[in-house]
């Protein structure tokens, strides 16, 4: 019987001490003397976050699959245990055994946000690992890192050994086997990383050297050994049917983010919008069938007794097969109490008489996202979103019973004017309109709540908008005080409500996206002031920030505000993320032509995803 690492004392003492016992239902455990390699899943927040993240369940059941492979979780303790265990020497430990981290043999962290960067110096300072890679010795894990963060890891450089760039079914067999033979040989650590250095979609940063010109920006980006690849590729699964799904999810003993079986059906987008990383970088779509969707959810509701099922994309409308998808579900799970989850759905491509038999007892709030409020900064932007078609999907909703409307919005986007800010709040009037001329009076079952929320701009590595500068914080402030005081010009101002994001979170969110190796000193010191947790608003502390990028002599302004030439060499240009930097360059012109580049599925438009040989780029047009 495993022994916890916590006492009950301790366990007691803390919030949530469920989130760090494991042993939930369908948790994996193996006998460790029968397995050649330990592997730490980490996920850089707190367990209910983490938990709620598919791309790690993905993995961790793929791992466990093999019987040479001991893949267990590790999450960020929250600030009362990070204080205990601190006090008492406590190591960080993984769920499954309990037994400290530092004796795995990797440890894998998925970087889902640039604001939990200071919370993986956490959990290699807790778990007595040194931060940087260059101190680690061969008794040490191997600190590996992957999600869409890594498509430029270069502010978190020194402190990984490696990463893994892409889609992770592909290549971590690889891997594995390498590693096994290489502790075979007696190869050691720096054998191993050369060797792994050469797999497909593996960046080793100690590899690599950086120079920079007089003014800041990067002057070369090469490899520093032979065999070493100029260009990392990223990995890609081709046809998604070809690789299992979860066939057991973890269901958590407390209620976390996402407390649903969540069901992907398709990755990549077709739409292009000019701002939105993911759509990029997960370029081709690519579906799954729906006899391979029907099988995986069913199996995973009888496993786990969840009372929800969430279908998973980036655009969920544009999956060929949704109605019949929908109706499968709708059908199979009639009478026994399932809800079916439709997020990110566009309010032009699905029918609203679906989505009532979905919400056919409680219609929740619907969510639209305009993310400008003039066409003209919607084409800028490529959203392929009229305001006819916003208006007709709201007045369809409103005649479908629903009464409430999430609208969200993106201030201090390229060539935003007043006259687009100001737009947020008359798009919002539009909608409010709406109800009040299709719901006759004896029907409305209440007034119209229209919800207007917008976050501000960061330009992000692999989009359009790279070469962007972004607004200042007083800027990005100012933007939103002009919507928000035009909200109270509203006659409907009753039904209508503003809010937006936190702008310090935003600039420091801008810096990190955007940043080189440099800004690493800047993570460490922050971390070392007592930075943690920057993701949530109580937690985050903007001054330590300040003082951290001051005491560095890091400019701010110099990853921010900055508009970047054509000609520019960027820290992730050594990634290929399959979409060419000169179709990224044709973009970011035609977005400051105001003009409008068609989906996939329209016309293609020569990205570079093509390469991959799969997806949307080969569907048959008829």
């Amino acid at each position: 019987m495993r022994k916890l690492a916590l006492s009950d004392e301790m366990l007691l003492s803390v919030q949530q001490p469920a989130r760090y016992i494991g042993n939930e239902m369908n948790a994996v455990h193996k006998d460790i003397s029968a397995v050649d390699i330990r592997f730490a899943m980490c996920f850089p927040d707190v367990y209910e976050i983490g938990m709620s993240h598919l791309g790690m369940q993905i993995l961790y059941d793929m791992f466990n699959r093999r019987e040479d492979v001991c893949c267990e979780r590790v999450f960020s303790p929250w600030t009362d245990l990070d204080l205990l265990m601190r006090r008492k020497g406590i190591l960080l430990f993984a769920l499954e055994s309990q037994d400290p981290v530092r004796d795995f043999d990797f440890l894998g962290f998925t970087i889902q946000y640039e604001m939990c960067y200071t919370n993986i110096l956490q959990v290699l300072d807790l778990s007595g690992i040194p931060l940087h890679a260059k101190d680690r010795g061969e008794t040490d894990p191997l600190v590996i890192g992957g999600g869409p963060c890594a498509y430029n890891p270069e502010p978190l450089a020194p402190f990984f050994d490696l990463f893994y760039i892409g889609e992770g079914e592909t290549q971590y067999d690889a891997l594995f086997d390498l590693y096994k033979e290489n502790q075979r040989c007696q190869g050691g650590r720096q054998a191993f990383l050369r060797e792994a250095a050469r797999i497909p979609g593996i960046y080793v940063p100690a590899f690599y050297d950086v120079t920079y010109q007089e003014d800041g920006t990067i002057a070369s980006f090469k490899p520093n050994q032979e065999g070493i690849p100029e260009r990392i590729v990223k990995e890609l699964v081709v046809n998604p049917d070809d690789k299992p799904y979860i066939e057991n999810p973890i269901v958590p003993f407390i209620k976390v983010t996402q407390d649903r079986v969540v069901l992907e059906i398709q990755r990549g987008c077709i739409r292009g919008c000019r701002f939105c990383q993911a759509g990029n970088i997960y370029r081709p779509l690519r579906e799954h069938s729906l006899e391979y969707l029907k099988r995986y959810a069913c199996q995973m509701l009888s496993r786990t007794g969840h009372e929800e099922i969430s279908l998973s994309s980036l655009s969920s409308s544009d999956y060929s097969h949704l109605k019949e998808l929908v109706t499968f579900l709708i059908e199979e799970f009639h009478g026994k109490g399932v809800n079916i989850s439709l997020p990110s759905l566009r309010i032009d491509a699905f029918s609203l008489d679906v989505m009532s038999k979905v919400q056919d007892v409680k219609k929740s709030s619907l969510t639209f996202a305009p993310e400008a409020g003039t066409q003209r900064l919607r084409d800028v932007i490529n959203k392929g979103l009229t305001e006819e078609v916003i208006l007709k999907g709201a007045a369809e909703a409103f005649r479908g019973g629903w009464n409430r409307v999430k609208l969200y919005f993106m201030l201090g986007l390229p060539t935003e004017t007043r006259e687009d800010r100001e737009g947020i709040a008359l798009l919002a009037e539009k909608v409010a309109e709406t109800f009040y001329d299709e719901v006759p009076k004896e029907k409305r079952s209440g007034k119209v709540q229209v919800t207007a929320s917008s976050s501000f701009f960061v330009p992000k590595p692999f989009t359009p908008f790279q070469w962007a500068g972004m607004c200042t914080r007083e800027e990005f402030l100012e933007h939103a005080y002009v919507v928000k005081d035009k909200f109270k010009e509203m006659k409907n101002k009753k039904s209508l409500r503003y809010t937006y994001h936190d702008a310090d979170v935003t600039i420091l969110e801008g810096v990190l996206a955007r940043g080189d190796r440099k800004v690493a000193a800047v993570i460490e010191e922050a971390y070392r002031k007592g930075a943690l947790y920057d993701s949530w608003t109580e937690h985050f502390n903007n001054d330590i920030w300040m003082q951290a990028f001051k005491d560095c002599g890091i400019s701010i302004d110099f990853y921010t505000t900055r508009e970047r030439g054509l000609m520019e060499i960027f820290p992730w240009d050594f990634i290929d993320a399959g979409v060419t930097k000169e179709f990224l360059k044709r973009e970011w012109q035609n977005a400051n032509r105001e003009q409008v580049t068609p989906n996939c599925r329209q016309r293609c438009s020569g990205c570079g995803a093509r390469d991959f040989g799969g997806g949307v780029c080969f569907e048959d047009p008829n």
